[in-house]
């Protein structure tokens, strides 16, 4: 790369880092952002290819509003119904470098969108919420560049994933959520060599008697020259920033001119090198990759997801978590997601005990992965198959649709050890033929892709009894999730008759804050945790839902949201939050003792217990926070407890407590009184 392009490329990356377009993560280290101010036009009519508004010389180009990308038009006011098509237009300064590829990455853009660069189409994408790209190196010119880009987000027909019902019944054109429209996550550059790495896959599996793991890795290599290589490619596996000595094997391939290969290594970790990754403790590793003049890194963790006995286990031990749905939906975002949103929601999912869960119907953005990660959090990710119709799964063409989504949204997500296991689906009507074909069908396509995770769908079904396992496509998952809104306890028991060796997840429960009042809502929480404490096999619960949404379908408020949050839209905290912290903590809190003692000291003794049922699990590196003091609370095992005395001043009438996870969140929090 010469001095000229250095400095200019320098310069573009310092100017995007300000401002208000870099909230949003970018994952490639050596990213050319495109954020920022952007041309805009709604094309109601469709005339925006007739018209060639794609052109750098166009009519009227005057009338063209500004907006700031990322963006979501839907949640513009002047915008706010308009379903359609929309054009964004942006102009960029380039040199050109030579023996050099440039891709144009798009994270996500909802739903259809067409590409052109410099009048000139460079390709086209359909689905709402995985990543695409182009290589655009023979499209860009020396000086200014003109980037155009047309999006709809008319879903309300038939024929997207996710998208309408194709059955005629009132209401169906309308999905649960809103179609949100826009580029609404980063648009930026990425330059490479003319042979680079295009996708990265690692599989980190321990030996759970010896303490030993497997490395595997497959690297997806783009020979974009103009003769065949064999490149070379080292490995390095850091820890907590240190080298460690991993001996990865991989066999030389040659990838022919203007091919794509891939190559395959593997190593073994000693038992002193493995650190396992689990919630309270996320050991992540780090692998860079490098082959020929291109290098990519990428985060993981070495740890063991399996099912056994109607038992989840993580690592060889049995786990039950809750858990909570989160709609992609802020007040004046609408489904664009900057880093400070995603850091709130974060954050408060953990701190309320919503640890395992179907996060929503679609992929998030990336950046939540990366927390839940490095935090701890275990997530079923879904693509959009939302309630479609026997006739529409069926169809080839939703099947393609389905199926390069899903593969979209594994190549994004696979090496992110919180990502446990893939959903084919929602409520889709899997007693049919045809839900029972697409079931199976998409699950052994999602193998091929992806087979080191489990996988599921969330179904409706199961709460009408059907009367033999094989009546429902349950049959085929490695796991249960139901959306259950009543009669949970005789539900998941005839659940577990159908299906005794599947663990049960209950994916969708919950209570509108509008269904009475709100206390009314947090005490339906309290309800049912005893009912999924009582069944060993009930594995996690995932509230619906963990923020209010808006929606255009039937039963939403006049105000456009459905209020089924612990928090509002604006996540302000409802009674249920504090509620769902208190009984999804895996510790409890209880006062055994208050001692007066001399010169202003008394005691306060406190008995901790980690819960023996749900949600389980051994407390190790808990700590116990008061108004003046932490203390370290030894390690605790399921069902065990133990006191621990507190000094105070004298004068405190009340102690705040807070019990904090080894990853810093609170689990619970309560005042007791000193008397």
């Amino acid at each position: 790369m010469n001095y000229k392009f250095q400095t200019f490329l320098l310069i573009i990356i310092c100017w995007a880092s300000q401002g208000s377009f870099a909230q949003f993560k970018i994952r490639e280290p050596n990213a050319i952002p495109l954020h920022g101010e952007w041309l805009f036009a709604l094309d109601p009519a469709e005339m925006g290819v007739k018209g060639k508004w794609f052109m750098d010389k166009v009519a009227q180009s005057n009338r063209l509003d500004k907006v700031t990308v990322p963006h979501c038009f839907s949640s513009d006011p002047r915008f706010a119904h308009y379903t359609g098509t929309a054009w964004y237009r942006k102009t960029f300064a380039w040199k050109p470098v030579s023996g050099k590829r440039v891709i144009l990455h798009f994270d996500a853009a909802y739903y259809k969108t067409h590409v052109w660069l410099n009048n000139e189409k460079v390709g086209e994408h359909e689905g709402g919420y995985t990543p695409f790209s182009f290589d655009v190196t023979d499209l860009l010119k020396d000086g200014d560049n003109l980037l155009a880009v047309s999006v709809n987000n008319d879903t309300w027909k038939p024929g997207t994933v996710p998208g309408a019902k194709d059955n005629g019944n009132i209401n169906d054109p309308f999905m649960g959520w809103l179609n949100y429209g826009g580029l609404i996550r980063p648009v930026y550059l990425t330059i490479k060599p003319e042979v680079y790495v295009e996708n990265l896959k690692i599989e980190a599996l321990p030996d759970l008697t010896k303490g030993t793991a497997t490395l595997k890795t497959k690297i997806k290599i783009r020979n974009a020259s103009k003769s065949a290589v064999s490149p070379k490619i080292s490995y390095n596996v850091i820890f907590n920033g240190k080298t460690v000595p991993v001996n990865i094997k991989g066999k030389s391939e040659s990838i022919p001119a203007g091919q794509t290969g891939s190559v395959g290594s593997e190593g073994i970790f000693t038992a002193a090198q493995v650190k396992l990754w689990d919630l309270d403790e996320p050991n992540l590793y780090q692998l860079k990759v490098a082959v020929g003049e291109d290098s990519v890194s990428s985060n993981f963790g070495i740890r063991k997801v399996e099912v056994k006995n109607a038992q989840l286990l993580l690592n060889g031990k049995s786990i039950r978590v809750g858990g909570g749905n989160r709609v992609v939906d802020y007040p004046g975002l609408g489904s664009v997601e900057p880093d400070w949103l995603i850091e709130k929601d974060f954050k408060l999912m953990k701190e309320a005990g919503m640890e395992f869960q179907r996060l929503t119907h679609y992929t998030p953005s990336e950046y939540f992965y990366d927390l839940a990660d490095k935090h701890g959090m275990l997530i079923i990710t879904e693509a959009g198959n939302w309630q479609l119709t026997p006739s529409q799964m069926d169809n080839d063409s939703i099947r393609k649709k389905f199926r390069s989504q899903f593969t979209e949204m594994a190549e994004r997500d696979w090496n992110h050890p919180s990502v446990i296991a893939y959903s084919v689906g929602n409520e889709y009507q899997s007693t049919t033929p045809a839900g029972q074909s697409w079931t199976k069908d998409m699950i052994a396509f999602a193998r091929q892709t992806d087979p080191t995770r489990l996988y599921t769908f969330a179904t409706m079904l199961l709460n009408t009894l059907p009367k033999k396992p094989e009546d429902e496509a349950s049959q085929y998952v490695d796991f249960v999730s139901t959306n259950t809104y009543g009669n949970h306890a005789k539900v998941l028991d005839h659940i577990h008759t159908l299906y005794p060796e599947k663990p049960v997840f209950v994916s969708e429960w919950g209570v509108r804050a509008d269904a009475k009042d709100e206390a009314f809502q947090a005490q339906h929480i309290s309800d049912l945790i005893v009912e999924f404490r009582k069944r060993p096999y009930v594995i996690g619960t995932s509230w619906w839902t963990y923020n209010d949404y808006q929606s255009r379908h039937h039963g939403t408020n006049a105000n456009g949201y459905r209020p089924w949050g612990i928090v509002g839209s604006d996540r302000s905290f409802r009674s249920a939050y504090s509620i769902h912290q208190k009984e999804y903590s895996p510790v409890t809190i209880e006062k055994v003792g208050f001692k007066t003692g001399g010169q202003g000291q008394h005691l306060l003794t406190v008995r901790l217990t980690a819960r023996a049922d749900f949600p389980s699990r051994t407390l190790k590196g808990y700590k116990l926070k008061t108004n003046g003091a932490t203390v370290n609370i030894p390690e605790i095992h399921p069902g065990e407890s133990k006191e621990i005395d507190i000094p105070v001043a004298g004068f405190d009438k009340q102690l705040h407590m807070t019990i904090q996870k080894p990853t810093g969140f609170t689990t619970i929090e309560t005042d007791i009184e000193l008397k």
